[in-house]
């Protein structure tokens, strides 16, 4: 097996709370001859059971399982303010990483030159320059609009598989999630199309750099760098300039905030995200920063969202499956429900692998495997 329970650390930890494994098996929801069977390394729990073993131990993954880099996926959080990964939204990612393996078998065959930036940095120049050439491979302007449609293809190009999925308005640092395998060489990014369409550019953008930085991704570094090479994509050094000396030419602290506004409306982007890349410019330009208090910009982006992207996509909602897996196929050409109908066919994978990949209900899951076995 590519990973173990620690046997040990799962004892040390039983010892500690005075627990049976009887007690930890009726806490899982198991038998005990499953968790003797986990203890022993002959079987690995299922990502739902490895989410309740970290919480009712107290284990963080790492300590939970045995560390093995051969076959392990790798997996990177979008950081958001101050909330903070846990062990067990690692565990609950890591398990979907291993039920994805054998669906790497029924994708197409993946490209092997693929875009890096194999010196990714967060210094300004720097990070303008890999921002420049990428908009020139997209065929975008420095000053041009980027639509999330413009990201779909650099994707495929990278092999990475996108994975719409409709998981409700988070609001958090959940609304994306990035699996890298890297024996099998796949990246898949799940993508909340239950998020404003300004954010999901942003988490788009920000997947997309972790793409190109592989090497980083999972670390605090490649976080940092995926955040701010988001940011300067969306809203380059060429529109922070010209947004820069609009607001400059108000008086008036809210009069300088609408002018920030309209950059926002006409690039669809955050509101935070044109003030975050104003300041940047200023900053490295020596010029004085924007007399505004970040507080106000934060709650006037917050009472001015753009509409979810499901809500664009699908009208009325939910969508049927049907509509659901072409508009993903159509609008985002992945390759995803094509090689999960393969499998379902060929192996006779069932509506429990789907709730668990997907992390959807399992009503929606079997309504899913129904289309799909057709």
């Amino acid at each position: 097996m590519e990973k173990t329970l620690n046997s040990v650390a799962v004892q040390s930890a039983l010892a500690h709370r005075g627990m049976t494994q009887g007690e930890l098996a009726a806490a899982v929801g198991t038998s005990s001859q499953a968790v003797t069977n986990w203890l022993k390394g002959k079987d690995f729990p299922r990502p739902a059971s490895l989410l309740k073993l970290a919480t009712i131990l107290s284990l963080p993954f790492d300590q939970l399982v045995t560390k093995s880099d051969v076959g392990r996926p790798v997996i990177a959080y979008r950081k958001k303010a101050n909330v903070k990964t846990t062990a067990a939204h690692l565990a609950k990612a890591e398990g979907i990483g291993m039920l994805l393996k054998p669906l790497v078998a029924h994708l197409p065959e993946q490209r092997a030159l693929r875009t890096l930036i194999t010196s990714p940095s967060t210094d300004y120049d720097k990070l303008q320059t890999a921002v420049s050439q990428t908009r020139d491979r997209l065929g975008i302007g420095e000053t041009a609009v980027l639509e999330y449609e413009h990201l779909i293809g650099e994707f495929r190009e990278c092999g990475a598989v996108l994975v719409p999925v409709l998981w409700g308005n988070k609001g958090n640092h959940e609304n994306a999630l990035h699996i890298r395998l890297p024996k099998e060489d796949v990246t898949f990014i799940f993508l909340n199309l239950d998020t404003h369409l300004e954010d999901f550019k942003f988490w788009m953008a920000h997947e997309l750099a972790h793409v190109f930085t592989p090497e980083l991704s999972g670390t605090n570094e490649g976080e940092d760098f995926a955040d701010a090479f988001a940011g300067a994509l969306l809203f380059p050094k060429a529109c922070a300039e010209t947004a820069y000396r609009a607001a400059c030419q108000e008086k008036k602290a809210d009069r300088v905030i609408h002018a920030l506004v309209a950059q926002a409306a006409n690039h669809m982007i955050s509101l935070f995200t044109v003030y975050q890349q104003v300041q940047q410019f200023a900053k490295a330009a020596g010029l004085p920063a924007l007399n505004i208090d970040e507080k106000s910009v934060h709650a006037l982006r917050n009472s001015q969202r753009w509409p979810l992207v499901s809500q664009a996509l699908f009208d009325p909602m939910p969508p049927s499956p049907q509509r659901y897996i072409a508009a993903c196929e159509n609008t985002f050409q992945t390759g995803f429900f094509h090689a999960l109908k393969r499998m379902i066919v060929e192996s006779g994978t069932g509506a429990p692998y789907i709730q668990q990949t997907l992390d959807t209900p399992l009503q929606d899951a079997l309504a899913l495997h129904e289309e799909l076995r057709r």
